[in-house]
């Protein structure tokens, strides 16, 4: 098996979800998590000058989604069916842009309870609710999102929303079966003990 090092800032961000395939594969690998105040002087000697990079023994992979789905692959947490495949890096990629745009609002201009009440008024209702009624119709008969087994996209659900199952119950109280499937996420082999053991980051 190579040898992997994820290089990343101290937070979650764009690297978590890899991290989650690492801990559910237990698939060991280096974390290492750079300061924000030696990035200016790391950055010079990053490839491309960007976060994340996963080293591959000495090969560099770079961007999130190309590193997570990698690891994802190697984990066998990607399904065989091309159209299965596809239908996971597409969920990935719509979890991934609600996400950005919840960080977006957490880092506009505003005191917080503007941003709470915009989280409340208007992405959750517009943006998250549409997503989980459509996660309703997909689940609906099943136990995963694709196949009988858990994948990476999967994962990707359960990372984005982990937090919101504790912080925002009105919201889950309407989608009964969406927090249990989440929880049931955060709940596997690995991944719970990572939730309760990482560092602790603000994002």
């Amino acid at each position: 098996m190579p040898e992997y090092k994820l290089i990343y800032f101290d937070a979650m961000g764009r690297a978590e979800l890899t991290r989650w395939i690492f801990k559910l594969a237990d698939i060991p690998y280096t974390d290492e998590r750079i300061p924000a105040e030696e990035w200016p002087e790391r950055k010079k000697s990053t490839p491309g000058g960007t976060l994340p990079v996963l080293l591959v023994d000495e090969q560099v992979l770079r961007q999130s989604m190309a590193i997570a789905r990698y690891v994802a692959r190697e984990a066998g947490l990607v399904p065989q069916d091309n159209l299965e495949s596809a239908l996971c890096d597409a969920l990935v990629e719509t979890v991934m842009e609600l996400q950005q745009q919840m960080i977006k609002i957490m880092r506009s201009p505003g005191d917080d309870e503007e941003k709470k009440t915009k989280l409340q008024q208007e992405f959750i209702p517009n943006q998250v609710e549409q997503f989980f009624t459509c996660l309703r119709e997909r689940l609906h008969d099943r136990e995963w999102y694709c196949g009988d087994q858990v994948t990476w996209a999967d994962l990707a659900i359960g990372r984005v929303f982990c937090t919101l199952v504790s912080t925002q119950e009105p919201l889950f109280d309407k989608y009964p079966d969406i927090r249990s499937y989440v929880e049931k996420i955060c709940a596997l082999p690995g991944i719970q003990d990572w939730i309760q053991t990482r560092p602790e980051t603000s994002f």
